[in-house]
């Protein structure tokens, strides 16, 4: 094949957009030091890409898989699941909350009630004060 058309290559890659996206990756492999397939012939990679691809030299299940890894920016990693899920274990989160919650409320009613107590006992004194006048 002395020139390579789009039209060659769209036998091979029938959608126009995975064919370029395809090319574009086979030549970034290209500049990144990957084995050529094909002579390049003083030929750009980019045109070296789409002979490949028009030749069948190259793997492009491969090709669009290093495609997906390159442009993908959370990469997932199978981690086993805890067991029971939520709330599984020694602990009892639920539990340990509505406790520690109505310790919290029982001292805020315990305040309150001596403060009502010295306001009280304020007051009576007062009181008293005045009628001893």
């Amino acid at each position: 094949m002395a020139r390579v058309t789009v039209e060659d290559c769209v036998l091979k890659v029938p959608n126009r957009f995975d064919l370029v996206m395809l090319a574009a990756q086979r030549a970034r492999d290209i500049s990144a030091g990957a084995q050529l397939t094909v002579e390049r012939n003083n030929d750009k990679n980019p045109v070296v890409a789409l002979r490949e691809i028009a030749d069948e030299t190259i793997d492009l299940d491969a090709l669009s898989n290093s495609l997906v890894q390159g442009l993908q920016r959370h990469v997932e990693t199978d981690e086993p699941e805890e067991e029971g899920g939520f709330g599984a274990g020694d602990t009892d989160l639920l539990g340990e909350l509505m406790q520690s919650e109505a310790a919290a409320a029982a001292a805020g009613t315990a305040e309150i009630e001596e403060e009502e107590e010295e306001s009280s006992s304020i007051g009576a004194g007062a009181g008293e004060g005045e009628e001893s006048e």
